[in-house]
């Protein structure tokens, strides 16, 4: 016969069995599951974070060797143009970026963020075929900030997945080279918009404006770790989608001191004066290049261009001033997070990107839009679509 002590010691065995499988055992990294498989995001720690793949968010390069050394940082600049492309803006594209040239002898490049309406489909092949960057920005363009705000991963993904199935089919530009989105209205839905974008195979999205960093400036992140960025236009992510990056959207200050996300969006710019305008973009520049070399970001529509007799002149006359200094790159985006994947001193590139060679055999098309019954007028590469490609039939057939 056992001893009472045996019993005890038993008895205790069976309650601490029983307890260890009540409690489940606690993982180093837990995190709190939401949206189905999106988890909770924590703070960010340089040493779980590391480049290529990661990037905490913050004013600094992340390498050690790089502190003091700013000045020997390229300063990228990011020309982004929104919504469509036309035979108007277009002739201004091609005027702004005919010859110019960066330090390293490659041609200066910017990036689209194309919204399908009206959009000349030619014109978007002759702009890939120059070597631009073409970023989507929804077919529809929504109906005001509320369908954004309120926009579910679904929703994202067909706006702007079946943008990218049109610019393929009636551009010839390749799904694989678009990498990047914006929001119209830079209205994001939270984590929805950055799971959509990551789940259509996109690596980047820039619709996120910071006020707080802007001196200094936040450099591009990835969403690993929660972010520290303000949250001007919510709601904001705070799960981690890892290896996908934010293009911060740093904001311009007008004449007032008033913050700009776009340049257009500048309540208070100068008269309109050639000398004046180009003054006060070395002013926001000089923010950047003679601060932590931060990438500048110059983001506007085409129509600012008619606001001002001398606008155009003006930003043309700004881009070339930058193109003297031997250490500015007008980059697209996707190209300047390349570089920030593996920043390094002085010059950013081994060499030039290869330009794509597609064909476009011009075609003018007149389709029906199934929803309004109006008639469009559509230029396209090669075919002419049955109906006017809309959500949910991006090929028109």
């Amino acid at each position: 016969m056992k001893s009472i002590s045996t019993w005890l010691l038993i008895g205790l065995l069976l309650v601490l069995a029983i307890t260890s499988q009540a409690k489940p055992k606690k993982t180093k990294n837990k995190q709190k599951q939401i949206d189905g498989e999106l988890v909770k995001a924590e703070s960010c720690k340089a040493a779980n974070c590391k480049l290529p793949d990661c990037r905490c968010s913050g004013v600094t390069l992340p390498r050690s060797k790089f502190a003091g050394q700013e000045k020997e940082i390229p300063q990228f600049v990011t020309i982004t143009f929104d919504d469509a492309v036309n035979v108007v803006n277009y002739a201004q594209y091609e005027l702004l970026f005919n010859d110019l040239t960066n330090p390293d002898g490659c041609p200066a490049s910017g990036t689209f963020f194309l919204s399908h309406e009206y959009t000349d489909y030619t014109r978007v092949n002759a702009l890939y075929n120059a070597g631009h960057e073409i970023a989507l920005h929804s077919v529809s363009h929504g109906d005001g900030t509320d369908y954004w705000r309120k926009a579910d991963v679904a929703t994202i993904e067909k706006e702007f997945g079946n943008q990218l199935d049109i610019l393929e089919t009636f551009a010839k530009v390749d799904r694989k080279s678009v990498r990047g989105m914006r929001l119209p209205f830079l209205q994001i839905s939270g984590n929805n918009t950055f799971e959509a974008a990551r789940r259509l195979g996109l690596t980047y999205d820039s619709s996120w404006p910071t006020q707080q960093f802007k001196d200094p400036a936040m450099w591009p992140y990835t969403l690993d770790y929660l972010s520290e960025q303000d949250c001007q236009i919510g709601p904001c992510p705070d799960a981690s989608i890892p290896g996908f990056w934010v293009n911060p959207m740093v904001t311009w200050t007008d004449l007032e001191g008033y913050s700009c996300s776009m340049i257009d969006a500048c309540v208070y710019p100068p008269e309109d004066n050639i000398d004046d305008l180009v003054d006060w973009m070395m002013e926001n520049f000089n923010r950047h290049y003679e601060g932590n070399r931060a990438p500048f970001g110059m983001y506007l529509h085409a129509a600012w261009f008619a606001r001002g007799r001398n606008y155009f002149a003006a930003f043309r006359k700004f881009i070339h001033k930058l193109t003297t200094y031997p250490d500015v790159y007008l980059t697209s985006i996707s190209r300047m997070l390349e570089y920030v994947k593996k920043p390094v001193l002085g010059k950013p590139f081994k060499k030039c990107p290869i330009l794509p060679t597609t064909e476009c055999q011009a075609r003018q098309c007149n389709v029906r839009k199934v929803s309004t019954g109006e008639e469009r007028y559509m230029s396209v590469c090669d075919k002419c679509p049955t109906v006017y490609p809309w959500l949910d039939n991006p090929l028109g057939q």
